[in-house]
């Protein structure tokens, strides 16, 4: 087991490093070359580049290894007739019966997304940029929200088998709409935000759990239907993107009326006779 780990990991970190050599050629080439410059702190970024290099070999070998698996057995467990519906026949299920893999499904979206480092980094810079008009954490929450909406219909696809492309032309559409009318600061933090999510935290669970779904329930075909849930993990959080920003205009233009009607009745003279 000890030597499967240590080739696992030469081979992820040989490849990692085939992956990574272009981009430390490119940045070198315009550094040396076309701004002719020297690289500063040359140490450092020789240092830092082999910190990546051995980071995404670990976090490679730790998806094969780990999480992988992992979200394969949770599926095939949580779909297991045994477990749903004891007793009853394979062919008897209704797609209400893995109400179980909705709720996994939507907890897993929510806490990968919330721990997710890009949006992390996303939501701070936003909230700095904007002088705090735009809220870290309520960023974070709601794009959390849709990535867990996103995964609980993509599981509910995989169940049923309905076509991708209806989900994904009315998400789209609900999008264009929303553009329409959302607040245009928000506008492109929301697009951007359906792209974050998908990075290093999610993929790899979310891309797990739709394999493992489409492996486990009868009549799926894991390449037809285990793919798609990224997709709409990139699609739902602008939803709930520009739905937050526009539930929060909303409110703040209430309480802007409200505050509006009650300076004009505070400042109203009293009329001639009210008062006896």
């Amino acid at each position: 087991m000890a030597m499967e780990w240590i080739n696992a990991l030469i081979d992820a970190f040989l490849g990692t490093l085939i992956d990574v050599f272009p981009i430390a050629a490119i940045l070198a080439f315009f550094q040396l070359v076309v701004l002719r410059q020297r690289i500063p702190n040359l140490g450092r970024v020789l240092l830092g580049f082999v910190y990546v290099i051995l980071g995404l070999a670990l976090f490679l070998v730790g998806l094969q290894e780990a999480l992988f698996p992992i979200g394969e057995l949770m599926a095939t467990q949580l779909t297991d007739p045994a477990f749903i519906a004891p007793g009853r026949a394979i062919g008897t299920l209704d797609w209400a019966d893995y109400y179980w893999v909705y709720l996994f499904a939507a907890a897993i979206g929510f806490s990968t997304t919330i721990a997710e480092p890009s949006l992390i980094a996303v939501a701070n810079k936003a909230s700095d940029l904007t002088g705090g008009t735009v809220n870290g954490w309520g960023l974070r929450i709601a794009v959390a929200i849709g990535v867990a909406l996103a995964i609980t219909v993509g599981a509910f696809r995989i169940i049923t088998g309905t076509p991708l492309y209806l989900y994904m032309i009315a998400g789209y559409a609900i999008v264009v709409l929303q553009t329409l009318y959302a607040p245009r600061m928000i506008i492109p933090l929301a697009y951007d935000s359906g792209g974050v999510t998908t990075s290093t935290v999610t993929v790899p669970l979310v891309t797990a759990l739709g394999l493992g779904l489409a492996s486990t329930v009868p009549g799926r075909d894991p390449v037809l239907d285990g793919f798609g849930l990224i997709a709409l993990a990139s699609l739902f959080p602008m939803l709930s993107v520009m739905g937050y920003a526009q539930a929060g205009a909303w409110m703040a233009a209430r309480q802007k009326r409200r505050a509006n009607a009650l300076s004009r009745i505070t400042s109203t003279p009293p009329q001639p006779g009210s008062q006896r």
